[in-house]
């Protein structure tokens, strides 16, 4: 062939757990009006990726669009492309979920479109060599990744026009490299650019085969493309570049190009992902650092023929590193498919299945990382991945016939850090504690609710912080600070400077606090280094206590507190059928005659902020406002969170009076479509004025009853006595 030979595929994706109108929106914006303008080119054949969760909301929203799709597939103008069922990054999950995760989705394909598929989409094109053998199990023929994965295994630009074998253990798949020149002019620049880049091809390498691959909502959902894209027509004009020149371009499927051309040899590709994402796993400084060298070098003699051989070098797995709370979700979803493992076989297969179903769908990769999408940031994503894994848990529960009641506890490293943490476990909850930091409550699932009441995000720099600052401040080159996706800093709100607070500790629970005596609920909210003791992160020894109907954990550590050494001890028991956890809290050789400000950290997340179904009340049931409100109260014997929506009441009460302060924790994050604020949880820190009796002892307990929203008999929750709104129960 004189010409090139070029592929169309797409790849149209919505996470577990979005909101319908988002699904609804990218439907009307992209899916669809890409549809109806390929409709008129029939000449062009294209593949075409659609992720498990939207493919779902298809089947069950817009049938009309499945029934589309499914003529085109059987007149051989779409090849479809599977991969993992719920799009989970294939190197995060065991290599029996990789496979389980693409045969079903294979399968489900074939039902709903009518073809098994011949090809795979690889998620955020994470590769790791080993995927080659669950691929090929999973009877895969052939996956689609980045050119910029192959640029690193020293093949040249001239090698990567063409497919590639790759193999492990003896096992054989095709690889086609994308071209990341083609992800950038389309659709971001008139037609006629890629037009004169494929003439250049056609000239200087006859007969290439050149793959455009990326992300479908590029036309239509993100800022600013769908009047470029349809209103302005670029789709039609690209088609019609296309049509016009049929004679040296050749569209064709990647199953059409595997039976026209012959593989350019064999590759074993390194582990990698696309050329951002390899950015965004590194530290914060260090992509700093990253940026402001490759803007040095950039125009330097002698710079573009370097520049093949620059690599960012961050692995995605580091995400886990750079981000605890993607860590957590990670080792919790490693526990679910480990128990699903083990009772393959033994258990009710009824519920094993409906158990893999939710596990599939807490592997869903969005939440586990963050970079120039929200994905971790976003609260309903994470809250998505709990709400699956604990359905999960529930169903394997109900396998294993566990539905009496029990109040359990397990000691085992389950966050993987190689220390000891403890479960405690009933009907009601599962409360998953490490002594060795803090002693703190990192997880605690409220099993009707579906819910992580401790699914929180820390407050931690971000390199784009440095452009969301100067923007703020009037800054014209606010763009050029930090790498951003866009030309332009665009703050969907004011005031997103004064957000940008950072945590000095995880914002979980039962995290203990000494503070000065003059401190005040300011000195929480902006940050400032006010601790006076040693207990936030310091580690606590600890026993267990097994009784017939209830468990019982015991921290305990000497530390020092504004100059004194004293001796804290908290006790966690849990009952058997109990919505109650209850902890008490011993301070022993106390200073005589000296007062010392004591304070337990709660942060509660899972739950809007601001909605008029979630708010604070006081012990008798007044509304103190949203829960993103800031409250500072005084002699306070209890707090309570509601959320309606979730049927979630949860009620802290302390035996003796205490001073409140609650504020909320909200992180500032970057999407295509400019930097926002978000509302990741509630600090809610109960504090008192402590002095020791006759014995320098001082004692408190802390009564957690997390249970459903509390009704009247005339069918409505209390209401705010102000008369301004009525509360009513959801239906």
């Amino acid at each position: 062939m004189t010409g090139v030979r070029l592929i169309l595929a797409l790849h149209n994706h919505q996470p577990v757990g979005n909101f319908d109108d988002v699904f609804e929106a990218a439907y009307r914006a992209s899916y669809r009006p890409f549809l109806d303008v390929l409709a008129d080119y029939p000449e062009l054949p294209f593949a075409l990726h659609t992720s498990g969760p939207l493919l779902e909301w298809l089947v069950d929203r817009h049938p009309e669009y499945i029934e589309r799709v499914r003529a085109l597939v059987a007149g051989r103008r779409v090849e479809i492309l599977g991969g993992g069922f719920f799009e989970p990054i294939l190197t995060m999950v065991p290599h029996r979920d990789r496979v389980g995760q693409i045969a079903s989705f294979s399968n489900y394909i074939e039902r709903t479109l009518g073809a098994k598929p011949k090809g795979m989409w690889v998620p955020e094109r994470v590769w790791e060599q080993q995927l080659v053998s669950a691929i090929h199990e999973a009877e895969i023929d052939y996956t689609i990744l980045d050119d910029y994965h192959f640029g690193h295994t020293g093949l040249a630009d001239t090698d990567l026009f063409g497919y590639h074998l790759t193999e492990d253990e003896g096992r054989i798949i095709k690889v086609f490299p994308v071209s990341e020149r083609l992800r950038y002019l389309m659709p971001f620049q008139e037609p006629h650019a890629t037009y004169e880049y494929l003439r250049s091809l056609a000239q200087e390498r006859p007969g290439a085969l050149v793959v455009f691959a990326d992300d479908g909502e590029k036309f239509g959902s993100w800022p600013g493309t769908y009047d470029c894209v349809y209103v302005e027509g670029w789709l039609r004009r690209f088609c019609d570049m296309l049509r016009g020149n049929r004679d040296w371009i050749e569209v064709l499927t990647p199953s059409q190009a595997l039976e026209l051309t012959l593989p350019r040899g064999k590759v074993f590709l390194p582990d990698c992902s696309y050329r951002e994402m390899t950015e965004w796993v590194l530290p914060a400084e260090r992509q700093l650092a990253y940026h402001r060298a490759l803007r040095q070098a950039q125009g330097q003699p002698g710079f573009e023929a370097v520049r093949p051989y620059v690599r960012a070098g961050g692995s995605w797995r580091n995400f886990r590193a750079k981000y605890p709370e993607a860590d957590e979700m990670y080792a919790r979803m490693l526990l679910v498919s480990n128990r699903l493992a083990a009772l393959e076989g033994k258990a009710d297969p009824e519920f094993v299945e409906a158990a893999r179903q939710d596990l599939y769908r807490g592997q869903c990769n969005c939440p586990y990382w963050h970079g120039a999408f929200g994905g971790l940031y976003l609260p309903h994503l994470r809250n998505a991945i709990f709400r699956h894994l604990i359905a999960a848990d529930l169903a394997l529960d109900d396998a294993e016939g566990r539905n009496r009641p029990r109040a359990v506890l397990d000691v085992a490293d389950f966050n993987l850090d190689a220390r000891q943490e403890v479960r405690l476990d009933n009907e009601r909850m599962t409360v998953f504690a490490r002594p060795a930091t803090g002693g703190h409550i990192y997880e605690l699932d409220i099993k009707h609710a579906l819910t992580n009441v401790l699914a929180t995000l820390d407050r931690r720099p971000e390199p784009y912080h440095q452009a969301v600052k100067a923007a703020a401040a009037g800054d014209a080159n606010a763009a050029s600070l930090g790498p951003a996706i866009a030309e332009q800093v665009i703050l969907k709100s004011s005031g997103l400077d004064r957000l940008l607070v950072y945590d000095g500790h995880p914002r979980k629970a039962l995290v203990d606090h000494v503070y000065p005596l003059d401190a005040c609920l300011d000195d929480l909210i902006a940050g400032d280094a006010i601790e006076r003791g040693d207990f936030v992160m310091g580690a606590y020894l600890s026993k267990v206590v097994r009784e017939t109907d209830r468990v019982t954990l015991i921290m305990e550590r000497p530390g020092r507190a504004d100059g004194h050494t004293i001796h804290v001890r908290k006790t966690l028991t849990l009952q058997a059928g109990s919505p109650r956890l209850e902890v008490r809290y011993s301070l022993d050789e106390l200073p005589v005659d000296v007062p010392l400000k004591f304070a337990v950290e709660i942060n509660l997340a899972g739950m809007a902020g601001h909605a008029d179904d979630r708010y604070f009340t006081d012990e008798r049931g007044q509304s103190l406002g949203p829960l993103d409100s800031r409250l500072d109260l005084n002699a306070s014997n209890a707090l309570r969170a509601i959320d309606e929506w979730l049927d979630l009441a949860i009620d802290l009460r302390w035996s003796k009076p205490a001073g409140v302060w609650c504020f909320p924790i909200e992180t500032v994050s970057q999407s295509e479509g400019g930097f926002e604020g978000v509302y990741q949880s509630s600090a809610v820190v109960p504090h008192w004025v402590v002095r020791g009796d006759e014995g320098r002892r001082w004692e408190v307990t802390i009564q957690w009853e997390l249970d459903r929203v509390p009704r009247t008999p005339a069918g409505l929750i209390e209401t705010d006595r102000s008369g301004t709104r009525e509360l009513l129960v959801r239906a």
